[in-house]
């Protein structure tokens, strides 16, 4: 006999056992990793490298597809409104999460368009300056530039960048008064750093690296909550007079929201699998990146903290793209 809670569980469970059924299924075809950026950049590099791994464990192919422009946004609304089936996912990185959409306008909602599913690597910034630079520690760079109001410059790798707002939040913490010179894209801003044009720049950590260890620049200090491995005897900008201080950029991977959270759950758990094996956790370190590898949960953590502080960063130094 069928009963009225027999009803009522069918109907509860339909829709669950459609969705394990998908899981199971899926993928069936091919699944298209976007990429906010073109070839040849970090994110560009780490989602290849997730996405060969992804293509061996889940026994499918994964495609990834460069979608540059307008700083990332132009990928992040295709994802944002493609269909939530698992097919379409998102490399993001932080600035079209929680930057560009605090700067300006916006065709999707970065807290409600996306389903987090494994944040792959973080990084932080490090402040690299000339050889000549008369400063060997961030507090003598401070008292070099408190000495010289309005004439000492920086660079970034553009207006509103994370290098920008990360020296931004440094010299209103600092109390210094800097000339911000914005680039189009952080390789002329170090190279400019390189030849002595502009004193110094808080670059991405994988772009400081190989000339910091060539002696072309020199780190003074990293943005990070904690030491990083790569520069173990450069100190933190945090436990160079500034407690609390912390910048870190991320590459996670994410879906349409709807996605069925089993889908969701299987990439994340093959992500976190991937970034746990010895081969890809050396070259995600040889990027400069931190691997991570978490589950949805944290990563929405991640997500949602970085929109409120980053929100704050672009109100506190007054930058827009409108």
């Amino acid at each position: 006999m069928v009963t009225r809670r027999t009803l009522l569980q069918a109907v509860v469970l339909t829709p669950l056992l459609a969705r394990t059924a998908l899981a199971e299924g899926w993928p069936e075809r091919p699944v298209r990793i976007i990429v906010p950026f073109a070839a040849g950049g970090n994110t560009d590099g780490i989602a290849r490298l997730i996405g060969e791994r992804l293509s061996e464990r889940l026994k499918a192919t994964f495609v990834v597809e460069n979608k540059p422009g307008a700083n990332g946004a132009i990928a992040a609304e295709a994802v944002a409104t493609a269909a939530a089936d698992g097919y379409t996912l998102f490399m993001a990185a932080l600035p079209q999460i929680a930057i560009f959409p605090a700067m300006t306008k916006v065709a999707y909602d970065p807290a409600k368009d996306f389903a987090p599913i494994s944040n792959v690597g973080s990084n932080p910034f490090a402040l690299v300056v000339h050889p000549s630079f008369p400063a060997a520690t961030l507090q003598e760079l401070i008292a070099y530039v408190r000495a010289r109001p309005g004439t000492i410059a920086y660079a970034s790798g553009g207006t509103g960048s994370l290098g920008h707002l990360s020296m931004a939040l440094l010299a209103h913490r600092a109390n210094l008064d800097m000339t911000h010179v914005p680039y189009k894209g952080g390789g002329p801003a170090i190279a400019d750093v390189i030849a002595d044009h502009v004193p110094m720049y808080f670059a991405n950590l994988s772009e400081a690296l190989p000339h910091a260890k060539a002696g072309s620049v020199r780190v003074i200090a990293t943005s990070s909550a904690e030491r990083t491995p790569q520069l173990p005897d450069v100190p933190t900008v945090a436990e160079s007079g500034f407690p609390g201080f912390r910048t870190v950029t991320w590459n996670g991977l994410m879906a349409p929201a709807g996605t069925p959270k089993p889908v969701i759950d299987l990439l994340a758990d093959a992500v976190a699998r991937s970034v746990k094996e010895a081969s890809v956790a050396q070259k995600l370190t040889t990027y400069g990146v931190d691997p991570v590898g978490d589950d949805p949960q944290h990563f929405a953590a991640t997500i949602s903290a970085d929109i409120v502080t980053w929100a704050e960063a672009v109100k506190l130094v007054d930058v827009s793209l409108q």
